[in-house]
């Protein structure tokens, strides 16, 4: 039986988990102790934090793993590169990791290889930005993390300090980014890659709820995009995945399309993406097993990339207030919504300040693009 390490052990890698133990594999999962459910799903758990590289990596060597791999994590990540690099496991390779999951290094090789990108400067204290001038509105985030923490956008120089202090307090690096805002609706690309060949699975349309943090509200697969555009979405990500250097298993990409059609990348992680893009999204809109094909790609093993379409939609909407409890009625209701599952809250006690902290969801498949968007939120002016 072949040995899977897991990096993370929290409800985000639990679909992992479960497709390994499915496919026959035995699963090694690694997490700061938590009471998480990896820690009871997986055959094996181990007590260590997925930052801890190299405890991880002396555990991975006795256990004699024949994969590593991740998703949903930028951290996660790190660890599943550094491990399989040090054992010649299939994976990233270093300067990959380093730009995947820093958003300043990603700038960087973006700006170098032509790709697409805003502009921004690096910073680590509000004094860095003194003697700079923006045309506002510009965006301050951290340079590495995910889920909307640390985001603000600024109207104008009111409130810079704030914000960079905000976005230096969620960084592990503590540094932040100040960069021109992308204007356009947002959208994110999941491909999978092979030895360098990137495979395109699916485009998702997302709804946030704009202006100051842009957390994310909903997402429908697949976005409602012309067949030119999807073409142009996928060899402008594919370049810039060249330009990072992803060799191996899953990208989330992230980036705004204009009304006149420009594309602007805002980030990539080389990685799944999460709010259940990759491990549910992808299989009930197009009908490929992306948490399959990360898992074979980690052991080696060329995935069929063989993407059959299945008629329908794939859509989540996350709860935020008692409008989104009336949404999932609604689609208790509408013969065309298939609820898959749902989290849905008794009570609302606080403020939704990223998407750590939303009070749940329900993620459904629709017969039709019309039922899909009568559940799904509406776009707020600030995403477009």
């Amino acid at each position: 039986m072949k040995k899977l390490a897991i990096i993370g052990a929290s409800y985000l890698q639990n679909p992992l988990i479960l497709k390994a133990k499915e496919m026959g594999l035995e699963t090694y999962a690694f997490a700061w102790k938590a009471g998480d459910i990896g820690e009871k799903t997986a055959d094996h758990f181990y007590p260590i934090s997925i930052i801890e590289k190299d405890k991880i990596l002396e555990k991975c060597r006795e256990i004699d793993i024949d994969g590593i791999c991740t998703i949903s994590s930028d951290l996660g990540a790190v660890t599943v590169g550094y491990v399989a690099n040090k054992m010649g496991l299939v994976g990233n390779p270093p300067d990959c990791i380093e730009k995947s999951t820093n958003k300043w290094n990603m700038r960087q090789a973006f700006a170098q290889n032509g790709d697409p990108s805003p502009k921004s400067i690096r910073v680590t204290s509000p004094a860095d930005v003194k003697n700079e001038h923006f045309q506002y509105p510009v965006i301050v985030k951290p340079a590495d993390r995910s889920g909307s923490r640390g985001v603000s956008k600024l109207m104008s120089v009111d409130g810079m300090d704030s914000a960079i202090e905000a976005a230096l307090d969620e960084s592990f690096s503590k540094e932040a980014l100040v960069e021109e805002y992308a204007r356009g609706k947002e959208y994110s690309v999941e491909f999978l890659s092979w030895h360098g060949h990137h495979h395109f699975l699916a485009i998702t349309e997302k709804f946030t709820t704009g202006a100051p943090h842009f957390i994310e509200r909903g997402h429908l697969q697949p976005a409602r995009l012309s067949e030119s555009m999807r073409e142009k979405v996928a060899k402008t990500v594919s370049h810039a995945l060249d330009s990072l250097h992803v060799q191996n298993g899953a990208s989330h990409s992230e980036l705004k399309i204009d009304e006149n059609g420009t594309i602007r990348i805002i980030e990539i992680g080389a990685r799944m993406g999460g709010d259940f893009i990759g491990s549910d999204m992808v299989r009930m809109s197009t009908g490929y097993d992306f948490l399959a094909g990360v898992i074979e790609v980690a052991l080696g093993e060329e995935p069929d990339f063989d993407v059959h379409k299945c008629p329908g939609y794939a859509g989540v909407r996350f709860i935020f207030a008692p409008e989104d409890v009336d949404a999932f009625h609604k689609a208790q209701e509408l013969d065309e919504i298939h609820i898959v599952s749902s989290e849905i809250p008794d009570a609302f006690d606080h403020e939704v300040t990223d998407s750590a902290n939303r009070y749940g969801y329900f993620l459904f498949k629709a017969d039709s693009l019309k039922a899909a968007e009568e559940v799904l939120p509406k776009h707020t002016l600030s995403e477009r």
